[in-house]
């Protein structure tokens, strides 16, 4: 997608306009950004943009694409008027080296001198972080009329893109604060709903998957246009008693980027702590002052590290209500990690903006300084991995290291001057066991991934594909059938290289996620990590893939833009109906379809063989009438389905579906794994409505719902689950009609029997993660697993014995099953310190659809003690009364990821109601 220019230059004002003389924000907003108790919006920030592009040669606005919500996404492009005049000659050098191919040692030397460096600040991902983008308008405004030495070398020498990362959040969380005409009656704790539209603070946990429109813009920018060798993200807020934490990170280092993006990470840090320091900003905190690693590529200052890119985050203090620095022993002493601690204080919203301004400064000064050596870095980078793809490649992971510990173990006696045990006994390893160990030939570093064009779910597949091509990878397709590691491939199959500038983010996506076992000393408990520890998209997605260490052949089509899913086809000539394979999740978008549109599809509950396809257990049958003829038309053509017309109907037993009533319960302020769901169930074109805690505790819920859907901590906590956790919500009177009805909270002494009462009378309760603890409150034939006896009560496991904070296990599943039709006969499923179930003594009535099988389950990420997990259920379908409750331990729709299990969650929306006696 070419951006879209927004030129307002001075030709287009009158000529008495200087082009020097920008608008200061005191004289256009109502008051002065970083004013106490004060807020600027979106839609005035959006203006004053504008306004300041009409007014400068040093700036020029860019549309990156609409939000969620319709509004424009701006970024100003700010640099001096030359740079501007050439922006397509520098942009085009930045690809050139950021994807290195094609481009010589030689040649990556002559672009590097010539070239600009680029660098992406951005503000705003977290609107309750109200600094942040508050303060990029002062930065913006300085940039634009400062003409110190300082301020023209960064200009001639960089490319600044300001963005703003959630335009909606903006305005939202900035409306909401100004609504009391009271200063001191200010906040924006109990905003009514997300800030992101869908999924609030988790929009910084979409990088790799872009479900949001506001990552895909940003993404866009950052890996298919502008390739920015230095990209911050800011946020707040900052470690207590100190004022913000700055780069370097935390271990653990994650394995698969090129070490020279850590290295420059950690200089672009300290000259971040040095320039602080220097201007007498005494608060910065780097390390262990906080928990943030770069293990996880959800977010974006971490992506940019699999992209060769340096990704920083602050994470500032402030606000506009005035707040003070309280007095923590622990940081007032000088050390590595903190070297100016500052004393308690007073502390105002301005305050915390000249921190900005320096911390900005510093990162521009950084890119100035050193803008050859940040080019031709990223070319190197980009190099490393196209040569490494090239060739037999290993990379070093802990399991690894792990069998030259086991191989060769030391024995330890005693401690060191640092407290760290030491060890004696063998001194050296035999350098044999590193090729043996290592790098054994079988677990060479794929030269490729072939995904192959007859897997069960191909609209899937595209869309795993296209979250790499939207991420600047290369993926290729095959016109003709071909050969590749001994192994034959049909025409329409696809390919994804590794001897590409972006490898790193390639194996992130495809290689398991091996964490380190972190843990503050030996045999100490586990460290919990910064978001979770294993997330490899192909496995949440379902995806078959091989893995090709051979050479691959040459000559295939290089995709360039995002992908439709191939279309799809009518085979057989029978007009009795057709048969679609329940196999590709876009087979629920056709069943929802058809039941809006009064045709009542069935689910075949045998295996079948249709015109000479076996089909297992589940498919779809659609009898003929003029409107189904027209849905299946449309979508063949659109989704990727194959469907089968048949003579007549199927013979054996049939599940009919009819249409259902879903209530996705969702709680004042927002549940962000009930947004997730939400676009999930938009996305699929399921009916629903969302349902409060009021609704629920007034009972007969039969009258409105069919389906009541629990999203993982919907129900909260309570007991062996873990604690409560208490919610912010506005009294009454102080809240806006529209939003009053969202009022409330899920109590197991009130809520918890209206859903009861629902399941007798015939309802279905769909529950996620720890909502699944109503197999305790509904007094099933079910209980938890994963618990130890306190005092004659049951509490979860503590975290020395069980700890799997996010990560992919292998699943065994009845796919015979209607809760599992579709599903392979094992699965990969994302587990979150969950609870597994097991039957009580003589329990009856439930059907265990998915389960652990073995005690080795792990397939990325990190496991203590995933061998209790081993014969515990992970899905259950469980008879309540007349009704339904469905468990699911595994987060079965993980962040609008885990593709591969979205069909536990679709089958159990449809089959409840149409079980229903």
């Amino acid at each position: 997608m070419k951006p879209h220019w927004l030129l307002l230059t001075a030709g287009m004002l009158a000529q008495s306009v200087s082009l020097t003389a920008q608008t200061a924000p005191e004289a256009f907003f109502k008051q002065k950004p970083g004013t106490d108790y004060y807020l600027a919006n979106y839609s005035e920030y959006e203006a004053y943009l504008k306004k300041l592009a009409g007014e400068s040669d040093r700036m020029k606005l860019v549309d990156m694409g609409k939000t969620a919500e319709g509004r424009t996404q701006w970024m100003a492009i700010v640099s001096s008027p030359a740079n501007l005049a050439k922006l397509d000659h520098y942009r085009d050098i930045a690809q050139k080296l950021a994807r290195a191919k094609g481009v010589d040692e030689k040649e990556a030397q002559r672009l590097s001198a010539q070239g600009k460096a680029i660098v992406w600040i951005d503000a705003g991902m977290h609107a309750t972080e109200t600094v942040t983008a508050q303060g990029q308008i002062q930065v913006l405004h300085r940039m634009l009329t400062q003409s110190d030495p300082e301020t023209m070398r960064m200009l001639d020498d960089c490319i600044i893109l300001f963005a703003q990362d959630n335009p909606d959040g903006m305005e939202l969380v900035a409306n909401w604060y100004m609504r009391h005409a009271d200063p001191k009656a200010r906040e924006f704790a109990t905003l009514p709903v997300l800030y992101q539209k869908y999924i609030g603070h988790d929009n910084n946990r979409d990088s790799y998957m872009m479900a949001m429109p506001e990552t895909e813009n940003v993404n866009r920018q950052l890996f298919r246009t502008w390739y920015p060798q230095i990209i911050y993200n800011q946020h707040q807020t900052g470690p207590e008693g100190m004022v913000v934490f700055v780069p370097p990170f935390r271990d653990p280092f994650n394995f698969n980027y090129d070490p020279i993006v850590m290295s420059q990470l950690n200089e672009v840090g300290f000259s971040m702590h040095s320039r602080l320091i220097a201007e007498g900003k005494a608060g910065s905190g780097t390390r262990s002052a906080a928990r943030y690693s770069t293990w996880h590529n959800g977010m974006e200052r971490s992506v940019a590290y699999f992209h060769n890119s340096i990704g920083l985050l602050t994470e500032i203090i402030g606000g506009p209500t005035p707040a003070k620095i309280p007095l923590v022993p622990g940081t007032q002493l000088p050390r590595g990690d903190e070297m100016m601690p500052i004393a308690p204080r007073d502390w105002h919203l301005q305050d915390s903006l000249d921190y900005q301004w320096t911390l900005n400064r510093a990162v521009i000064d950084y890119a100035s300084r050193n803008r050859e050596r940040l080019l031709f870095n990223i070319w190197r980078m980009g190099m490393n991995s196209i040569e490494k793809g090239s060739r037999d490649s290993w990379t070093v992971t802990p399991a690894k290291v792990d069998r030259l510990v086991n191989a060769a173990p030391l024995k330890v006696e005693g401690k060191d001057e640092y407290n760290r045990p030491m060890a004696s006994g063998p001194k050296k390893i035999d350098p044999k066991l590193y090729g043996t160990l290592m790098q054994p030939p079988a677990e060479r570093d794929p030269r490729a991934y072939v995904i192959p064009a007859d897997q069960p779910d191909l609209p899937t597949a595209v869309t795993f594909l296209n979250a790499l091509i939207k991420n600047g990878v290369d993926v290729e397709r095959a016109d003709a059938p071909f050969t590749a590691g001994g192994k034959s491939y049909a025409a329409g199959s696809y390919i994804v290289r590794t001897a590409q500038a972006y490898r790193p983010h390639i194996l992130d996506m495809f290689e398991p996620q091996d964490h380190p076992h972190d843990t503050d000393y030996p045999g100490g408990p586990p460290k919990a990590p910064y978001d979770i520890t294993g997330y490899t998209l192909a496995y949440q997605m379902g995806v078959a893939f091989d893995r090709i260490l051979a050479p691959m052949p040459e000559g295939f089509d290089i995709l360039s833009e995002p992908l439709a899913p191939p279309p799809g086809r009518i085979e057989g000539q029978g007009d009795a109906g057709w048969i679609v394979s329940h196999a590709s999740n876009n087979g629920f978008i056709l069943t929802n379809r058809l039941l809006k549109a009064g045709v009542r599809p069935a689910w075949v509950r045998q295996a079948t063989s249709v015109n000479g396809k076996a089909m297992q257990p589940g498919a779809i049958w659609i009898p003929a009438s003029a409107q189904a003829k027209s849905i299946v038309a449309k979508a063949t053509s659109e989704l990727g389905i194959v469907a089968q017309a048949v003579a007549a109907k199927p013979q054996g037993e049939m599940i009919a579906l009819k249409p259902v009533r879903i209530g996705l319960v969702d709680r004042y302020g927002g549940l962000i794994t009930a947004g997730w769901t939400r676009w999930l169930l938009e996305r699929f074109e399921f009916p629903f409505e969302q349902v409060f805690p009021q609704r629920l505790d007034a009972g007969n819920l039969e009258k409105d719902y069919d389906v009541l859907l629990f999203a993982d901590d919907a129900l909260p906590p309570e007991g062996a689950w873990g604690s409560d956790r208490p919610s912010r919500q506005p009294d009454l009177n102080d809240t806006p009609a529209q939003y009053r009805a969202m009022l409330g909270k899920v109590t197991d002494a009130k809520t918890v029997p209206a859903i009861a009462a629902f399941a007798r009378n015939g309802g279905s309760v769909v529950a996620i993660g720890s909502s699944a603890r109503f197999v305790d409150l509904f007094s099933t034939p079910l209980k938890p697993a994963l618990t130890r006896e306190v005092d004659g009560a049951a509490k979860a496991l503590d975290i020395k014995n069980f700890y799997i904070p996010g990560a992919i296990l292998r699943a065994r599943v009845d796919n015979r099953q209607p809760l599992a039709f579709g599903l392979p006969d094992q699965v990969d499923v994302f587990f979150n310190q969950a609870q597994s179930f097991t039957p009580v003594a003589g329990g009856a009535g439930y059907k265990s659809i998915s389960w652990f099988d073995g005690r080795d389950l792990l397939r990325s990420g990190w496991a203590v003690g995933q061998e209790k997990l081993a014969g515990t259920i992970a899905v259950a379908d469980i008879d309540v009364g007349k009704g339904k409750l469905f468990v699911m331990a595994p987060e079965v729709a993980h962040r609008a990821q885990a593709y591969g299990t979205f069909k536990f969650l679709f089958n159990a929306l449809l089959y409840g109601p149409s079980a229903k006696p």
